[in-house]
């Protein structure tokens, strides 16, 4: 498939399997500019030039170090029902990347649902989808959002989805996403890699989360957590099938519905691998995976391509992910099956350390 996202996903690819020489010192060159602007601003933190402001309750931050997913939303969920569970009415607010309006923007308020996928954002519209009765609030400035949430709907506390390099809101808990495979993708600083800051950023988290992986992905992350901030509790979560439905029948099914089916996946994620592996563990035929840009917004032509992928592979159907499901919109094909399969985070190890966390900022 083509077109001009397809350069974001090579973009992508050239990070896990490497670049030419000449590439990666040009890359390289952009990447040190970038280190010294995120080392100016580290530097006006601290010498108190800019500043975080505070709210009124308790704010959890989840975030990672890379470009791109690592489980953050599927952990904002976990984080919301944790507070829900301490007796807590949690509010969640987000930038809502990609979404086609600005400013404050309430996604759902405790009756429900009140704005689009186009007008909230992808992720955040899945957080209201799965959190009936929990107020979702995008916005540019996280204080701004997080203020507006409060005062509005009373919450007790904010949970805020993809928010650790955002510093105007000050957080009490800092919990940090890391891939098991993989954690820091080559090692680089944007744009020569997907780091988004240097490991050693590692130092302001409160709680470490590797998502999947093999011990051997777990025992870096471990190792680089020691190196700089031995305080840290690590902990670790993996995905789990929640259900999966079709677009033209949204009867929820157990996952092992899709047991044995011959299909052909596609998810415009920042992992689509790992989703892959989530299918194939199902006991599907997965007659190949087709990668879209994360955050990609499908058209007409995107659905038709993919059905004739499908017929040429042999497959019977469609599989992708609950977050791309949001941005199917109209253009949802009625040729041919389309399944939705959704999944939850968690935890697999360090459930007392994830618990005592939250406890701690409430007891504050």
């Amino acid at each position: 498939m083509s077109g001009p996202w397809s350069v974001r996903v090579r973009v992508r690819q050239a990070w896990e399997q490497g670049v030419p020489p000449a590439v990666a010192v040009g890359l390289s060159a952009v990447t040190v500019g970038y280190r010294g602007l995120l080392e100016v601003r580290e530097r006006l933190y601290g010498w108190g030039v800019l500043r975080s402001r505070r709210l009124p309750c308790p704010v959890v931050s989840i975030g990672n170090l890379t470009l791109g997913g690592s489980g953050k939303t599927p952990a904002a969920l976990l984080a919301v029902k944790t507070l829900q569970e301490l007796g807590v009415l949690p509010g969640v607010v987000s930038r809502g990347y990609g979404r086609r309006s600005s400013g404050i923007q309430v996604v759902a308020d405790r009756r429900g649902l009140r704005t689009d996928p186009q007008g909230a954002g992808d992720e955040p519209f899945l957080l209201a989808r799965r959190l009936p009765g929990v107020p979702v609030v995008v916005g540019e400035n996280r204080y701004q959002a997080g203020r507006y949430c409060l005062e509005s709907f009373g919450v007790g506390a904010l949970v805020l989805d993809d928010a650790f390099q955002h510093r105007t809101l000050e957080k009490d808990l800092e919990v940090v996403l890391v891939a098991g495979q993989s954690p820091w993708g080559n090692g680089h600083l944007f744009p020569r890699g997907p780091l988004r800051e240097p490991v050693s950023a590692l130092g302001r988290a409160h709680l470490v989360v590797v998502v999947g992986g093999a011990a051997e992905g777990r025992a870096r992350v471990e190792e680089a957590v020691g190196r700089h901030n031995p305080k840290a509790p690590v902990v670790a979560a993996d995905y789990q099938p929640l259900e999966c439905w079709q677009v033209r029948d949204t009867t929820p099914r157990a996952p092992d519905a899709l047991k044995g089916r011959r299909l052909l996946g596609f998810a415009g994620i920042a992992r689509p691998g790992s989703f892959g592996r989530t299918v194939e563990r199902l006991g599907v035929s997965l007659a190949g995976l087709v990668e879209f840009p994360d955050h990609h917004w499908y058209e007409p032509e995107d659905l038709a391509g993919l059905a004739r992928q499908a017929g040429s592979a042999g497959a019977e159907g469609l599989v992708t992910t609950e977050k791309d499901y949001v941005r199917l919109s109209a253009a949802a094909l009625d040729a041919l099956p389309i399944w939705i399969l959704s999944v939850r985070l968690e935890l697999t190890r360090g459930h007392a350390q994830w618990r005592a966390a939250f406890e701690g900022i409430l007891r504050r």
